[in-house]
């Protein structure tokens, strides 16, 4: 069935990675001086990238639209990072996280990635502990594990309620020693705009410096996108306001195939949506969900508050539909049974539209622990929650602040009120074994590409991912195409291919400005999130995909003949800059809907409403659709799918289970 090549190695699952290490094709070192590599964002995924390739020898140049690449989105990764080191002795292993992620991604990922990754996770808690990364230890000075959701071991590593801006930072540090040696060029403030390409390899970059207005050309052997994923599609999301896909759909549109749009993450711990005026969401960190427990009124339409309720009148609805995993069920599964509750009029606060996220229980047993070790073993009540409460600040302290800021109550002294959002997207340019685009010399990683997820990320892979293909996977698998490119000079760039893409650049940007329209870029931008989160978000049907597809084409209509973009496209312009990323979007939202229609089945968080079980899980179709979507870009926004069929030899494919 596969009509494109994953370029998976040949041999036992167990093993491929390490012969592939072993006979790689290398670049000798006097060669890397001579060779140059341009690494677009500078998050956990490209800042790892950037440091370690420049470590190697290669000359690098860094991009980022942020002003540091300390601001990149992977800060905003509060809860932990997976590593199967069996740290508790609770029967984790590498195949044991395999497994896991593979299942958690309802059998829709590619065994011989998860499995690479699985195998490099524990290298990567060694390398961010030797960079001086403060991850969390126990009393006895062993590193610290929490649950994440998915799991039955306890696998996730964490630096309190901040591990993705600590582990940034450890990245961020590593980069910046290659800076300082001059082995690093780094242009922050500056945004991708095209991919150059000289007889069908990528070959450079079209960047528009966001301060000036300039735009740049810039040469590379070779291309590497690390920027993030696009879930800002809805308009409303965790991401950051300025996460975007430009550059992975400028990507797309010059040949890189883009798989399974239609995989989006919906976080089932965010605090619910209070009124139009929100520009974004705010996550509270799925590692809540170890100390906290989800439950709802029993009693429909329940306005008392949440103290008033006694715990026979509460409905404790993970634990009791999922006894074996109970409040740590993935987040697609999380995310549909609080949906459940809240449809069927169980929900929580002002909107309905929330359930209960409840640290009590918790916060008493951990005050009965702390009291003991006091030599207090019969503590009051009082005492209790008086010392479960230091505990739980001192594991959680930052997202309680937070939360209390953003909502104006002590999440303390009463429970949270959380609802699922739009968080990660699993979907991404399409990447074969090496992380190479179907564009030979265009490489992706971390969550601008599809490779490692399925159709539903567990909790805490992210960072582990980023990481993973950053540090471990791509500074091997680069070399080996760059070993092939080491006779080529660096390529002039008046260079007709140079000059062709900017003026495509410089085009777009000026037909945005000269449209002079009547509404403004974020009033294109909502009602696209609109479309999108009410036919393409926790739920999709046959006939909501099909209205939403109309409506988009429409939608782009308009804002091509209407959108107003004030000042001019050689200034500090930021309504432009949005315009640009909007207009991505756009076409963007119309392939994720396209490619959910074409998925008749439900998997992890593509749920068609026609494919599910008599209790309301997601139903497969492994007959018909136990492949890779990865869809071409053709003339006039037309998209042609392409199938990499995935095979699994390994792990017994079944319908997911939690209970």
């Amino acid at each position: 069935m596969s009509d494109i090549n994953s370029n998976i190695p040949e041999g036992e699952l167990t093993s491929k990675w390490t012969k592939y290490k072993s006979s790689v094709p290398l670049v000798n070192p006097s060669n890397k001086r001579t060779i140059e590599v341009i690494i677009v964002g500078s998050g956990l995924a490209g800042a790892s990238a950037a440091a370690t390739l420049a470590e190697m020898g290669y000359k690098v140049k860094c991009f980022c639209f942020q002003d540091s690449p300390r601001r990149a989105h992977s800060i905003a990764a509060q809860g932990g990072i997976n590593a199967a080191k069996n740290y508790q002795n609770d029967g984790d292993s590498t195949y044991r996280l395999f497994y896991d992620t593979i299942k958690g991604g309802d059998y829709r990922a590619r065994e011989a990635n998860v499995h690479r990754l699985a195998e490099v996770s524990a290298n990567i808690i060694d390398q961010c502990v030797a960079q001086g990364v403060p991850l969390a230890r126990e009393y006895g000075g062993l590193l610290d594990n929490r649950s994440f959701g998915g799991t039955q071991v306890q696998r996730t590593f964490y630096a309190a309620g901040q591990t993705g801006q600590q582990l940034l930072l450890g990245a961020y540090s590593a980069l910046e020693r290659q800076i300082g040696m001059g082995k690093v060029e780094m242009y922050t403030r500056h945004e991708m705009l095209e991919v150059v390409k000289i007889d069908g390899k990528a070959r450079g970059i079209i960047a528009r410096n966001l301060i000036t207005g300039e735009i740049e050309r810039h040469f590379g052997h070779a291309v590497v996108l690390g920027t993030g994923g696009y879930g800002n599609v809805f308009y409303l999301s965790t991401n950051a306001m300025g996460s975007n896909v430009t550059a992975a759909w400028k990507a797309h549109k010059q040949g890189a195939y883009f798989a399974n749009p239609c995989y989006t993450q919906i976080h089932p711990t965010c605090i619910p949506v209070s009124g139009d005026h929100q520009s974004k969401l705010t996550l509270m960190s799925e590692s809540l969900r170890n100390d906290g427990r989800i439950w709802v009124p029993k009693k429909k339409d329940d306005n008392r508050k949440a103290s008033d309720i006694p715990e026979d009148e509460r409905d404790y609805y993970l634990e009791r539909r999922y006894p074996a995993f109970g409040n740590l069920v993935p987040r697609d599964v999380a995310s549909r049974a609080a949906k459940e509750r809240c449809d069927a009029g169980y929900g929580v606060g002002a909107s309905k539209l929330a359930v209960y996220l409840d640290f009590k229980a918790n916060t008493e047993r951990y005050g009965k622990i702390e009291a003991s070790k006091a030599g207090n073993h019969n503590p009051d009540k009082e005492t209790c929650m008086r010392l479960g409460t230091a505990v739980i600040k001192e594991k959680y302290g930052n997202l309680f602040d937070m939360y209390a800021q953003i909502t104006g109550e002590n999440p303390y002294e009463t429970p949270m009120r959380i609802y699922p959002a739009v968080h990660y997207t699993m979907g991404g340019l399409w990447v074969d074994y090496n992380l190479m685009t179907s564009v030979p010399g265009l490489y992706c990683t971390g969550e601008a590409n599809f490779s490692d997820h399925g159709a539903n990320r567990l909790g805490a892979s992210a960072l582990m991912q980023g990481l993973a293909d950053g540090y471990f996977v791509l500074p091997y698998t680069i070399g080996s195409y760059l070993s092939k490119e080491i006779s080529v000079k660096a390529i002039p760039t008046d260079h007709p291919a140079f000059a062709e893409a900017e003026e495509r650049a410089v085009g777009i940007l000026n037909t945005l400005i000269n449209i002079k329209g009547t509404k403004s870029v974020d009033h294109f931008h909502k009602r696209l999130g609109h479309i999108m989160w009410e036919k393409c978000g926790m739920a999709r049907n046959e006939k909501g995909l099909n209205e939403a597809i109309q409506e988009i084409r429409a939608l782009r209509a308009e804002f091509w003949s209407d959108v107003r973009v004030p000042g001019t496209a050689d200034e500090l312009n930021t309504e432009l800059e949005k315009a640009g990323r909007v207009a991505d979007f756009i076409e963007l939202g119309e392939l994720m809907c396209i490619d959910a229609l074409n998925r008749n089945e439900s998997c992890g968080g593509h749920f068609r409403e026609e494919y599910q079980t008599e209790e309301g899980e997601a139903l497969r179709d492994d007959e018909n659709y136990a492949y890779v979507a990865a869809w071409e870009f053709k003339e006039g926004v037309n998209f042609e799918l392409h199938k990499e069929e995935l095979k699994f030899e390994n792990i017994k494919v079944a319908q997911r289970s939690y209970k």
